[in-house]
């Protein structure tokens, strides 16, 4: 049987740290759970967490003790989802931006793909509460890196994935140098 982690990092998430989590486990059935990872939040965030995690056993957390950084929470959960030998692992953001009513349908695209992206820039895609010029820069960028890099895909910069762990196998965890926004 296949098992999905889904990852959501948090930094003073406790308005939304309960409720993201409460809609991914409604929206996914009993092969998907979901590790918090909280970079020491002051607001509370990781006790929340925890607290939810004494609820059911679909649910872990990892403390941090500093804020590293998106990109450092991220592959702080890969490790521990490879570790824990889970074989698809899902990127989403604890601020609702991400639905994860889409989730059954994003894993099981994972069941053919080793990268499934979940997209704001295709027809039906879209973003909530974003100003104008929020729109454009992440519009603009886009369009940027498609031609730069020469691929079709519509939005590279967002950050609702599954991955496989397959496509770990080729993707060095240790050499990523990204660690978030600088």
């Amino acid at each position: 049987m296949s098992t999905t982690l889904v990852i959501i990092p948090t930094y003073d998430e406790a308005e939304n740290v309960r409720p993201i989590v409460e809609r991914t486990l409604a929206a996914t059935d009993e092969t998907v759970h979901v590790l918090v990872v909280d970079d020491n939040s002051p607001d509370g965030t990781g006790d929340i967490a925890d607290e939810i995690a004494r609820e059911t056993d679909r649910v872990h957390v990892m403390h941090r003790t500093v804020k590293d950084g998106l990109g450092g929470a991220y592959l702080a959960g890969f490790a521990w989802g490879l570790d824990h030998g889970y074989d698809k692992l899902v990127e989403m953001d604890a601020d609702g931006s991400h639905h994860p009513e889409y989730l059954p349908w994003m894993i099981e695209l994972a069941d053919t793909n080793d990268l499934v992206l979940g997209s704001r820039w295709i027809k039906g895609g879209t973003v909530e509460n974003w100003p104008w010029y929020r729109e454009l820069l992440s519009r603009g960028g886009n369009l940027y890196t498609r031609l730069a890099l020469g691929i079709a895909v519509r939005d590279a910069t967002g950050g609702f994935r599954v991955f496989t762990s397959r496509a770990f196998e080729r993707i060095d965890l240790a050499g990523v140098a990204s660690k978030g926004y600088c």
